[in-house]
């Protein structure tokens, strides 16, 4: 079946390659999803490498109850707000049978108190600090959690929005304002560096305007990264909580002069949404293109058996490279399936995204070399067969680069900068519009109101005097407006 252009209609193509890669589908359940193995395989290649890179950093996982107490999101005023209309609410405990056999719900079985389905969990982990912290020497906690969370979503699209996804959610607790700015700042360069190194997307990092800001924070620092259509896709978020939810859970520390102290927090996350841009980013009309780095797949060893041929002769040379690749921790596999044809396999294998095809078969061992073929720019090459491991070693990390350099190509020439309004119009309709702002809420929701483009990230490498193209008010530095996800 046929990828749909994305020139040809940009929503279809990504819903092909969902698809057709294997990476996801719809649930009987509205608003959810099915994550396939092959996609949960690649989440689990973004879940390991940032895990790793957190408890490098002194974080520690834990893992908090999925139902919150309502009273717990009542505490603090600008979170709940924040979240009260995507909140699931369960408020009874039990169900029965009527009189005609159907499951009904048991209304004598009603909670004393609603429960919240975690639509993130700051409040249930902050009342648990409250237990945990006493004295200074308590502090910092530094705590992450890979969950799932619930934030009901009617406008459903597969792994950008639906009312149920996955994520990693880090809670901080700290003695001083230095140390959670600190720790904000550090965790928002980590994702930083995971997004453009690990998955070869260039992002733009910078802090969120206060309307756009996280409900209860103080600071939202984040990282925008823009898609082949344009548009932008938030891809990680670090909060300075200030002592809003110390103060709202009553959560105090004595220090080492005697005195009592409400404590400073973080929270921060990244969630399946990354999936959303991998495919965006990256791929073709041909399917998924994935970065080596992520790939849970990065060489392909496909056989081609014709009549007549020593057919284990092949066998035993491909099972040879395998392990060959494999001693050299490059996720391999050969692919020997009878039931296949190598043209089905070359096909399945592209738009799966795996870096690096190899066909081997009778020919190839008598030249003694293999084809190479790259999936993410469609070349081949010859390569004498005790050269191949080396080759491959390479061409990975080369890969790697080129994928992304592209991208961070077409994201330069795709942001535009703007000095009065027409200008910004005409731009936005392309990709990013650098331009100043005069700092107003309400410049911004006109802004959006005609043009459906939010501020996206305000640099923080941005502090020239300007004026405001929309206002012509005094503006002390630029921001990225964009269309959204």
């Amino acid at each position: 079946m046929a990828i749909t252009s994305p020139q040809e209609d940009y929503s279809k193509w990504y819903n092909d390659i969902v698809a057709q890669a294997g990476l996801a589908e719809y649930s009987g359940v509205r608003g959810c999803m099915i994550i396939k193995p092959y996609g949960y395989a690649i989440w689990e290649r973004m879940q390991q490498e940032l895990d790793q890179k957190l408890k490098d950093t002194g974080h520690q996982n834990a893992y908090f109850p999925l139902f919150i107490p309502k009273s717990f999101l009542s505490k603090e005023a600008k979170h709940v707000a924040g979240f009260a209309k995507e909140c699931a609410v369960v408020t009874h405990y039990r169900l029965k049978s009527d009189e005609n056999d159907q499951i009904v719900v048991d209304e004598d079985a009603k909670l004393e108190e609603e429960l919240i389905v975690r639509p993130t969990s700051e409040t249930i982990i902050w009342d648990a600090y409250r237990r945990w912290i006493q004295s200074y020497r308590d502090l910092p906690i530094l705590v992450n959690q890979w969950a799932n969370v619930v934030r009901w979503e009617m406008r459903v699209r597969l792994f950008l929005r639906t009312a149920e996804f996955l994520w990693q959610e880090g809670h901080t607790a700290h003695a001083t304002q230095e140390e959670a700015v600190e720790e904000t700042e550090k965790i928002i360069d980590i994702y930083e560096d995971f997004v453009q190194k690990f998955l070869a997307i260039p992002v733009l990092k910078g802090v969120k305007s206060p309307s756009e800001r996280f409900a209860g924070a103080e600071e939202t620092h984040c990282i925008e990264a823009m898609m082949q259509d344009g548009k932008a896709l938030q891809m990680g978020t670090s909060h300075f909580l200030g002592q809003n939810f110390a103060k709202a859970f009553d959560v105090k520390y004595y220090t080492k002069e005697g005195t009592q102290e409400h404590v400073w927090a973080t929270s921060w996350g990244v969630s399946t949404r990354m999936m959303g841009a991998l495919i965006m980013v990256h791929s073709d009309e041909k399917g998924l293109v994935l970065p080596p780095t992520v790939a849970p797949i990065q060489v392909v060893i496909v056989p081609i058996l014709k009549k007549n041929v020593d057919a284990q002769a092949i066998h035993r040379a491909a099972h040879d490279l395998k392990a060959r690749l494999q001693s050299q921790g490059i996720r391999t596999q050969y692919d020997d399936d009878d039931n296949r044809r190598a043209g089905w396999k070359f096909n399945e294998y592209e738009v799966k995204g795996v870096p690096i095809r190899i066909s081997i078969g009778a020919k190839d061992l008598e030249r003694g070399t293999l084809e190479l073929a790259f999936r993410h720019n469609a070349l081949k090459e010859s390569v004498p067969l005790g050269e191949v491991v080396e080759k491959i070693s390479q061409s990975l990390q080369k890969i790697q680069e080129e994928l992304y350099q592209k991208a961070d190509t077409y994201h330069r020439q795709k942001t535009y900068e703007a000095h009065d309004y027409e200008a910004f119009k005409t731009h936005i309709e392309r990709g990013f519009v650098s331009c100043h702002w005069d700092g107003s809420e309400a410049t911004e929701q006109r802004v959006q109101q005609e043009t459906k483009a939010t501020i996206r990230c305000i640099p923080s490498d941005e502090g020239v005097l300007g004026v405001c193209i929309f206002s012509g008010k005094p503006s002390s530095g630029r921001v990225i407006f964009a269309r959204a996800y």
